[in-house]
């Protein structure tokens, strides 16, 4: 069957639900955020979703993302070094007149930045804490609570969250690296995807690039 390759195609422009609340974000092609997630400063690459009540602060993800529901990326810091941890003390304009914005506290929670690279997964009710990065590739398990950074391909999972094993060689993932297939133009992943979805690692690997090489 010949296909009319102006419909391989839909829409690109980012997919917002309606009870989603946005403030100062940047999305990309296909972006899909869904029903009451709530993202402050945050970039989304392109393909990456959001499902239903996730939560996102100052964090940069990147393409083909999978983030599932009830998930918190950049989890809010209190400052437990003051006499009270309670936001009075840096959103003292919720309760009284004439007292604004901490904005040193503000910036403090700006400075750390969460970074999610390409093609990860976050599973439900993961957590993300302020400062982490998280490699390409990476899968962070179910409820688990990420404390430090995750190295691209390696699947944690815990609270707080370890490393259980790598998704493939240290040479695949290397060569997934340097393939760096998120970043094809989509009539290159149209043509890929029935190899995504039914060759080995190894062998998908081989067939592109010597492909594209």
């Amino acid at each position: 069957m010949d296909i009319d390759p102006n419909l391989r195609f839909k829409d690109s422009e980012p997919r917002i639900h309606p009870t989603a609340e946005l403030k100062s974000c940047k999305l990309g092609r296909y972006a899909v955020i869904g029903e009451r997630v709530i993202l402050r400063e945050v970039s989304v690459g392109d393909f990456s979703y959001f499902e239903r009540h996730a939560e996102a602060i100052y964090t940069s993800i990147g393409k083909f993302c999978s983030i599932a529901a009830n998930t918190r990326i950049n989890a809010l810091e209190h400052p437990i070094e003051r006499i009270t941890q309670h936001k009075l003390s840096y959103r003292p304009n919720e309760y009284f007149r004439y007292l604004g914005v901490d904005e040193a506290f503000r910036k403090r929670r700006q400075g750390k930045q969460v970074t999610i690279g390409h093609d990860v997964w976050i599973g439900h009710g993961a957590v993300v804490m302020p400062g982490v990065s998280i490699g390409n590739g990476a899968v962070v398990g179910a409820n688990a609570v990420v404390t430090h950074d995750v190295e691209p391909y390696i699947i944690v999972a815990g609270a707080p969250a370890r490393a259980l094993r790598r998704r493939f060689a240290d040479d695949a993932c290397r060569r997934i690296e340097k393939l760096a297939w998120w970043d094809w133009p989509a009539e290159t992943l149209f043509e890929a995807v029935p190899d995504m979805q039914t060759m080995p690692i190894e062998a998908f690997l081989d067939r592109w690039e010597a492909r594209l090489g």
